[in-house]
């Protein structure tokens, strides 16, 4: 990864032929895009900041949201956390997220579940990066966080700017420029920055 170097990742070199094949060869049985073969702008900046703050995740518990290729995930316990579960709808992202943890030589846990709405984990952290990008999918997640705020639980967002992004709610704590692939971004570099989720 260019902005995690100590990362090893199995993506996709070709964003738009993997896209298009996937939505030709899978919607018809109702899977989601691939966003787990790319290291999105949001999550790249959120692996950085636990890898450069390591106390923020020492022996803690995390649950890392919508975790697509496992990247926030393995960085989380390559940062010292007791345990890292990550949490996708799309069964591929379960198979990436372990083939990316045996390449990183790090253990994740794996939900397939979806988890929004539903009871909030037992964790110490939440992590979710690059997934305000859609209406829905931002007001469910966002009403589900507060219910870890209410237990005490902060949770840590990445993101570079997408349109459903909680602004007022939220603190920065770190901001990066991310080298991202123009085939699914507007720009070559994205300013990404790493906020804190403050309560309503």
């Amino acid at each position: 990864m260019p902005h995690a170097p100590e990362i090893t990742l199995h993506v996709a070199d070709e964003a738009v032929p993997l896209w298009t094949k996937t939505e030709e060869e899978l919607s018809a049985i109702g899977l989601p895009p691939p966003f787990w073969a790319f290291a999105w702008a949001g999550g790249q900046a959120l692996a950085r900041y636990l890898l450069d703050t390591p106390e923020t995740v020492r022996g803690k518990r995390v649950l890392d949201v919508g975790c697509g290729s496992g990247l926030v995930a393995i960085a989380a316990m390559k940062a010292g956390a007791a345990q890292v579960t990550g949490a996708d709808v799309d069964p591929f992202a379960l198979a990436a997220i372990a083939l990316n943890a045996q390449a990183n030589g790090v253990e994740v846990s794996v939900t397939g579940d979806d988890l929004i709405g539903g009871p909030h984990p037992a964790v110490d952290l939440v992590t979710v990066g690059d997934l305000f990008y859609e209406r829905d999918l931002s007001e469910r997640l966002l009403a589900w966080l507060d219910g870890f705020l209410a237990l005490g639980v902060p949770v840590l967002v990445g993101d570079p700017g997408r349109s459903y992004l909680p602004r007022p709610r939220l603190v920065a704590l770190a901001e990066y420029a991310v080298p991202v692939t123009r085939d699914l971004e507007d720009a070559d570099v994205k300013r990404s920055t790493v906020w804190r989720l403050a309560p309503g």
